[in-house]
């Protein structure tokens, strides 16, 4: 027998004993993943642009090390239209580093290739931006991912602006055909040269021309909002300009924000 416990130290080893089962409540086991899942908590998930470079699930690991809860990526060269396979061996080791460490596939959003030109007047480069769309969505798809962010497009001064919108729908239609579940996610863009996407109303332009209008999203660039003439850093500005997203497009179709400082001053328009 040892010594007889008294009240108080029974009262401390209950708290140690609730304390150690609270930190064991705050893991979940997955099997599917082969080992324990991190519970991440908190509802804000902020995170930056990961590379990929060592391999694709090196941007789960580097977010993990930033301290972020959510990440973008791009999903393959920036420099090439044509690239080699997204190796399956490689994504399902991405699959299985999300779900050990936590991550909510919703909260990865893969960055589209700025060679893409959903909206081009020129017949090649449409085709090409088409196919490379299309892969783009098959690597999601591969990766478990299920949102995909592009920059809409441009009319590169040739075709007026709504035949460039309806390129892009087009495009967006002939991908979401071909691929299953993914949401297009359209950048809002600066509004400046030939480029469409910097006025809310050419975003719902493209979403109206979209088919299946559950796998359209939009993600909001501040950087490109204050050069489109949003004046994010007046008092109010930040309200009035999500209010006239709302107004225009829809906060229900808003999917992420791509939080960026400007160098430049906001555009007067």
């Amino acid at each position: 027998m040892g010594p007889k416990k008294t009240g108080a130290t029974k009262r401390r080893r209950k708290e140690s004993l609730k304390g150690e089962q609270e930190e064991e409540g705050e893991r979940k086991v997955d099997h599917r993943a082969g080992g324990m899942r991190k519970k991440r908590g908190n509802n804000k998930y902020i995170g930056a642009h990961m590379s990929i470079q060592g391999g694709i699930w090196k941007a789960v690991e580097s977010c993990i090390e930033m301290g972020g809860k959510s990440f973008a990526l791009f999903l393959g060269s920036q420099r090439s239209w044509n690239r080699p396979p997204l190796d399956q061996s490689a994504a399902a080791k991405f699959q299985e580093q999300l779900s050990l460490q936590g991550f909510d596939p919703a909260h990865v959003l893969p960055h589209g290739s700025y060679l893409m030109n959903c909206g081009s007047p020129k017949k090649d480069v449409f085709e090409k931006s088409q196919a490379l769309l299309i892969d783009e969505l098959s690597r999601c798809n591969l990766l478990g991912l299920n949102l995909y962010n592009f920059h809409p497009g441009s009319s590169l001064g040739s075709i007026t602006t709504e035949q460039c919108l309806e390129n892009i729908g087009r495009a967006i239609n002939h991908a979401h055909r071909q691929i299953p579940t993914v949401i297009t996610v359209l950048e809002n863009m600066c509004g400046q040269g030939s480029t469409v996407g910097g006025k809310f109303s050419e975003l719902k332009g493209i979403i109206d021309k979209v088919r299946d209008q559950t796998r359209v999203g939009v993600c909001l660039d501040t950087c490109h909002a204050f050069a489109a003439g949003y004046d994010l850093a007046a008092d109010g500005g930040v309200k009035s300009m999500l209010d006239e997203f709302d107004q225009e497009v829809g906060l229900h179709y808003l999917k992420a924000i791509h939080l960026n400082d400007s160098k430049g001053a906001a555009r007067k328009n």
